[in-house]
Formats: structure tokens, C-alpha cells, sequence
């Protein structure tokens, strides 16, 4: 199999039907799959291809029957692909697919009912009031931001301000969500923002990262994103940048929770 596991191709699945499991990216659904291909040009080893053909009414026993053979990570998330995304005939179907065979379902079964919400995970509505309402805010926080631009498809990689220096490249939400990112993540740092899964032409993210790398010869790289599954394309990008470049410098991920809290937070 040509799939080495970057993840490129994620991002430029909005339905979510594509995710990593066990080191390769697998069509965890093909009833999301709309079939415009917009995922083909983002994979780096051309290992996703597009088929034409009738399209038969979709069968979850059929989808199920190819499923299984991928093994246990697999059948998990397509019934959590299934969960999100308000499928409750498909998973039924599913649930029963796996009794009759007698293959154990990877989650509690009382716990798979479906969610009330469309679309891809991402997409999810919440409303969480309380938690703006815990701690407490006393004075004004001054902003930690020492440069404009700060989209990654409007800056230069030459510009004085990365020069030498260490680097966040933070998804567009992580700022929005994270109420210490100008004092815990932003202080002292350059930054730049870029949306994996909204953003286009992202080739350009990776050449300009390359130069950070090279040319501006930036220290250290944090790459923050949000928990949810479309942000994680942000990481691959930073990472194709550091294979590219002559230079090697460390990268360091963090995982900011939709609630705000900080999930993880490693070198990589």
C-alpha cells in the first residue's frame, strides 16, 4: 500500500469519511464519500485514486462485510463515524452485522446512540455557558502579538520578526478557545495562522514552513490545533515542512479540548 500515514489528505475530506488508523488513512465510510475527489490531490504518494462507476443503493452489510477484514481500530470508528453523524438505521444495521458474525463490538453498545447533529465532528454545535463563568478576570491583559500579518498565506518568511526566533503555528480556532494562548503560548513567540481544513492552495503552507525553517532559520516550531479531527492536518503540513528542509529544528504539538483545556502538549 502506497499510504505512508501524513495525513494530507484529511483535511480535504469534509465530510470526514477519511482517518488514520494504525499508521494508514482508511475510508472509514463510504456513505459520506461524495466522490469529487477533492482528497487525490493532496496525497503526496498518489495512493488515493477515484473510481467511476454506478453507484448501487448504499448496503451496510456490504460496507460492514469490508470493514471487519481491516480489523478492530477500523470497525470503531466507522461506528463512531456512523454515531456523529446521526446514522442511526446504518449503525443498527451495523451492530446486528457484528452480532451474527459474533465479532465483539469495540464499544458499548448503550452508549452508541446517535448524536442530534449533521455533518462532519468538526461541525458539531455546543453551547457550554459555564464555562465562561469559572475564574475569575480582574484588570486588562495586554496582547502578546508583536507582528502583522499573521496568516500564514499573508506573511513572509523573511520578515524580521521570525527571524532566529521560536514559532507558533496555531489553527484559526485555538485562540478563540484557549483563554491563556497570548500568555501561555504567544509570549515572545512569531506567529501564524492557517485553517487545514478551510484554507486553500495549501502547498504554499508548506513551502513557506520550509523557508521559515531554512531561510529564517527559526528555532522551534509549536504547532497548536483543536481537538477535532479535520485540525489534526495542520501537524502533517508542519511536518512534511520539516522533511523538506535542509534544517532540522524540534516540534512541539499541542491539543487544545473545544472546552479550552489543554489535551496534550509533546515534542514530536
Amino acid at each position: 500500500m502506497k499510504c505512508n500515514g501524513c495525513g494530507l489528505c484529511i483535511p480535504n475530506c469534509p465530510e470526514g469519511a477519511l482517518q488514520i488508523i494504525d499508521g494508514k488513512v482508511r475510508l472509514v465510510s463510504d456513505l459520506f464519500c461524495d466522490g469529487l475527489g477533492a482528497c487525490i490531490g493532496h496525497c503526496p504518494k498518489g495512493a488515493i485514486t477515484i473510481e467511476e462507476r454506478e453507484a448501487e443503493p448504499y448496503n451496510e452489510r456490504k460496507v460492514m462485510a469490508n470493514i471487519v477484514k481491516q480489523g478492530r481500530n477500523t470497525i470503531k470508528a466507522h461506528l463512531e463515524h456512523l454515531r456523529d453523524h446521526n446514522a442511526t438505521k446504518y449503525l443498527n444495521e451495523a451492530i446486528e452485522f457484528l452480532k451474527e458474525k459474533k465479532i465483539k463490538i469495540p464499544l458499548d453498545v448503550d452508549k452508541m446512540k446517535a448524536k442530534h447533529f449533521d455533518g462532519c465532528p468538526g461541525a458539531r454545535m455546543m453551547d457550554f455557558p459555564q464555562i465562561g463563568q469559572q475564574g475569575s478576570e480582574e484588570g486588562k491583559r495586554p496582547s502578546q502579538l508583536r507582528q502583522w500579518p499573521v496568516q500564514l498565506h499573508l506573511v513572509s518568511p523573511m520578515a524580521p520578526y521570525y527571524q532566529g526566533k521560536d514559532i507558533v503555528l496555531a489553527a484559526d480556532c485555538v485562540a478563540y478557545a484557549l483563554g491563556d494562548f497570548h500568555k501561555d503560548y504567544l509570549k515572545g513567540k512569531g506567529l501564524a495562522i492557517a485553517c487545514p481544513k478551510l484554507d486553500a492552495d495549501q502547498e504554499v503552507y508548506i513551502e513557506k514552513l520550509t523557508s521559515l525553517i531554512d531561510d529564517a532559520k527559526i528555532n522551534a516550531l509549536t504547532v497548536m490545533t483543536m481537538e477535532v479531527p479535520c485540525c489534526a492536518g495542520l501537524l502533517y503540513i508542519a511536518k512534511q515542512a520539516v522533511e523538506k528542509s535542509k534544517r532540522k529544528i524540534p516540534i512541539k504539538s499541542v491539543t487544545v479540548a473545544i472546552s479550552g483545556k489543554i489535551l496534550s502538549e509533546e515534542w514530536v
